[in-house]
């Protein structure tokens, strides 16, 4: 028996799955598509038509097509009804007459300012029955800007130039005492411009803590008459007013 013969260390056996070797095409786990047939062809190989036979259809028993039975409208096509020109005689329509205007009763002319620009107008009326409650102003509390001079609006206006009288300050006849003086003026602080130096105030004076009774001062002493530490206190006497030891001025000559 197979089984009981031995290659060395290995015995034959049967193979537990397919060996690539044992197979002369890519092997069982490709399926390459036929080159015969019309599904599931090839698409590397050039694939002629291919028909199909099919069995006699079933023969019906009735015919339902229309057959000459039918009398089909000349007007029906196969796009539609044929809408052609149609014309039919009627009684006349019974129309209801209105009195319309006119040509005299249009006013072309009245039209200008409907149809071309025109300024602005307004029209006086009567007074309406709603004055009383009406407030709005009216076209006169209106006014138009002005179109010529400085102040136009919208506009634009040249260079314009007025002439006046002769100005009273800085003329001939300017009257100087008038002018203001050095004290009229109001010196700017310098303060504004540069540092701040420091500011002192003068506060009342403050009492100091202590003896608040009267002391006397220095007119109340009399220091002249203070013999304590003298012998007596200092007096003056009025003397000569020549030294004793001068020679005295004789005038007198013989």
């Amino acid at each position: 028996m197979t089984e009981d013969i031995w290659v060395g260390s290995w015995r034959p056996h049967h193979p537990r799955g397919p060996i690539m070797a044992l197979y002369t095409s890519p092997g069982p786990k490709y399926m390459i598509p036929g080159t015969t047939g019309f599904v599931k062809h090839t698409p590397t190989k050039p694939r002629a038509p291919a028909y199909s036979f099919h069995g006699a259809p079933m023969v019906l028993a009735d015919n339902y097509s229309p057959g000459p039975r039918y009398s089909v409208n000349p007007k029906i096509l196969r796009t539609g009804k044929d809408m052609g020109p149609a014309y039919s005689i009627l009684g006349r329509y019974q129309t209801k007459t209105v009195t319309t205007p006119g040509p005299g009763e249009y006013s072309p002319e009245k039209s200008i300012k409907y149809v071309f620009n025109s300024a602005p107008s307004h029209s006086i009326s009567a007074r309406t029955k709603s004055f009383r409650v009406d407030s709005t102003p009216g076209p006169a509390a209106y006014m138009l800007p002005m179109v010529m001079g400085p102040h136009t609006v919208g506009k634009v206006s040249q260079p314009s130039f007025s002439i006046k009288g002769r100005s009273k300050l800085g003329g001939f006849s300017q009257d100087l005492h008038k002018t203001p003086g050095p004290a009229a003026y109001r010196q700017t602080d310098i303060q504004v411009v540069k540092y701040k130096a420091p500011q002192y105030t003068m506060a009342a004076r403050i009492t100091a803590v202590g003896d608040k009774t009267t002391k006397p001062g220095p007119g109340a002493h009399s220091p002249e008459k203070v013999t304590m530490n003298k012998p007596r206190a200092p007096f003056l006497s009025f003397g000569i007013k020549h030294s004793d030891y001068m020679t005295p001025l004789i005038l007198d000559v013989e």
